[in-house]
C-alpha cells in the first residue's frame, strides 16, 4: 500500500475550516512531483484534487471528489483526507503505467466495445445478441467516456437503473419502446435483474479484454461491481401432455412441424431452422445437429414417433434442402417464432404464452419424469455435463425421486415390527 502522509491543516474538517479562501488549492506533497490539494469553496465545504509531474510537459491534474466537510465520507464520492490520498495514489499509479506504455491514452469505452465486437466476429458463433446489448445499453451511456475515468459508483447506479427499467420491445428505427404491461408478468423483478446481470457481463467482458491486452492500466472500477445474486434460477416451466396436443393443433400448418420437432427432439429454434434434410439418418434413427450453440455437433436420438415424424417429413425431398420451410418456401428467420407461438398459445388456452425454449424444457422434463438418467438427457440436449440439467430439471420430479428411493433402498433389517409399540398403548 502507498504511504500516506500527515498534515494537521488538512486532516480534519475543523482544521480545514480555518484555512483561508484562495484561488490556488492548499497543496501537500505526498511523493516526488506528486501532491494532494484541498480547494476551499465560497459556499462552504471543499474538494480534493491531485497533481503529478512525470516529465517536462508540466503537471497533470485529477479531480478526486468532495471533502467530508459537510457530509460524512463514503469513500465513493465523499472522501476524508486519508481516502483522498488513497485515490490519488491509484490515479498516480495508472498515470505512471500509461507513461510507460501500459495502456492507451484517451482510450474510450467505445474503443473497447469496438475491439470486443471484432473479437465476437472472429470467435463467437452467435454474436448478434451481445452486439445488440452493446448498441442499446452500453454505447449510449458509457461510449464517449474514457475508460480510466470510469468509476464503480456510476457503473453500480447504471446497473441498478437497468434492473428497474422495463424491458424493451420492437420499435421504429431510431426509437425506443418499452413494454408498459411488463410488470404484470410472472417473476418480473427476477427477470429484470437477470437481464441487468447479462448486460453487465458484456460490459465487463469488453473492458477486461482491453485490460488484458494492455490497453487499460487498471480494472479496479468494474472489478468491484457485483451482479445481483440468486436471480439466474427461474422456476422452469414445461407443458403437460394435454397442453402439448392443444398447442400443436392450434399452430399454423407450416409452423406446426417446428413445434412438433422441438417437442420430439428438444432442439433449439436456431438448430431446427438450419437443419437440412440430409441431417436425418433413417438407418440409425437420429438427427445430426451441426450448428449447435456451444459449437460442438451432436446426434439427437429419436424414439419411435419422432422417427415416423421425420421419415414422413423428408419423403421425396433433396438432401441439401432445409428441413423446415415457411409456407412461401422461404427459410425461417431468427425471430419468426415469437408472434406465431403467442397466437397459437392464445388459441390453445395456454396462459401465459410460452417461449419456444419451453418446448425444449418440456422434452427434457418429460424424459426426467420417465426415469431417464441426467447424463443421457444432457447428451441429448448438447450439454457438456449434467449441471444444467440438475439446475433446471432435477427438482421437477419429486414423485420419480421418491419412487426410485423406495424401490432401491435395501432392507437393512434394523426395524422389527414386534418392537414397535403404538403410542396409545405405551401410555397405559
Amino acid at each position: 500500500m502507498a504511504r500516506t502522509v500527515k498534515d494537521k491543516k488538512l486532516e480534519t474538517r475543523n482544521a480545514r475550516q480555518a484555512l483561508k479562501l484562495q484561488k490556488e488549492p492548499h497543496w501537500k506533497s505526498i511523493g516526488k512531483g506528486f501532491h494532494i490539494g484541498y480547494r476551499k469553496l465560497k459556499k462552504g465545504g471543499g474538494s480534493w484534487i491531485a497533481r503529478a509531474r512525470l516529465d517536462d510537459t508540466g503537471y497533470k491534474f485529477n479531480q478526486l471528489g468532495k471533502a467530508d466537510d459537510i457530509q460524512d465520507a463514503d469513500g465513493v464520492t465523499i472522501f476524508d483526507f486519508w481516502q483522498a490520498q488513497e485515490k490519488a495514489h491509484k490515479w498516480h499509479k495508472d498515470l505512471s503505467r500509461l507513461e510507460l506504455g501500459v495502456g492507451i491514452a484517451n482510450y474510450t469505452v467505445n474503443d473497447a466495445l469496438d475491439d470486443y465486437n471484432d473479437y465476437l466476429d472472429n470467435h463467437s458463433r452467435s454474436p448478434e445478441r451481445a452486439k445488440y446489448s452493446v448498441e442499446a445499453y452500453l454505447r449510449p451511456i458509457f461510449g464517449k467516456k474514457e475508460v480510466t475515468k470510469l468509476t464503480s459508483r456510476e457503473i453500480v447506479e447504471w446497473h441498478k437503473k437497468l434492473a428497474e427499467e422495463k424491458p424493451r420491445q420492437r420499435a421504429k428505427a431510431g426509437k425506443v419502446a418499452f413494454k408498459n404491461d411488463a410488470d404484470k408478468e410472472e417473476d418480473y423483478k427476477r427477470k429484470r435483474k437477470a437481464s441487468a446481470n447479462r448486460i453487465l457481463t458484456i460490459l465487463k467482458a469488453a473492458l477486461n479484454r482491453a485490460y488484458n491486452e494492455g490497453k487499460i492500466p487498471s480494472d479496479d472500477a468494474w472489478r468491484r461491481v457485483k451482479p445481483y445474486k440468486n436471480v439466474d434460477h427461474p422456476k422452469v416451466r414445461f407443458l403437460a401432455l394435454g397442453e402439448c396436443g392443444r398447442l400443436v393443433n392450434a399452430c399454423d400448418k407450416d409452423f406446426r412441424a417446428l413445434v412438433q420437432a422441438a417437442l420430439l427432439t428438444g432442439c433449439r429454434w436456431g438448430e431446427l431452422i438450419n437443419m437440412r434434410v440430409q441431417d436425418f439418418h433413417d438407418d440409425s434413427g437420429t438427427l445430426f445437429v451441426s450448428d449447435s450453440k456451444n459449437g460442438k455437433p451432436r446426434h439427437v436420438t429419436l424414439e419411435a414417433q419422432g422417427h415416423r415424424f421425420f421419415s414422413r417429413l423428408v419423403i421425396e425431398r433433396s438432401s441439401g434442402e432445409y428441413m423446415f420451410l415457411r409456407e412461401d418456401g422461404e427459410q425461417w428467420g431468427r425471430s419468426h417464432q415469437t408472434r406465431r407461438l403467442k397466437d397459437a398459445c392464445q388459441r390453445a388456452g395456454i396462459r401465459p404464452a410460452i417461449s419456444f425454449h419451453i418446448l425444449r424444457h418440456t422434452h427434457a422434463s418429460t424424459l426426467v419424469q420417465r426415469g431417464v438418467p441426467l447424463p443421457v438427457i444432457a447428451a441429448q440436449l448438447g450439454h457438456s455435463d449434467t449441471r444444467i440439467c440438475e439446475k433446471h430439471y432435477a427438482h421437477l420430479t419429486p414423485n420419480y425421486i421418491s419412487d426410485t428411493i423406495r424401490a432401491h433402498f435395501p432392507d437393512m433389517q434394523i426395524v422389527e415390527e414386534d418392537n414397535v409399540v403404538p403410542m396409545n398403548e405405551a401410555s397405559k
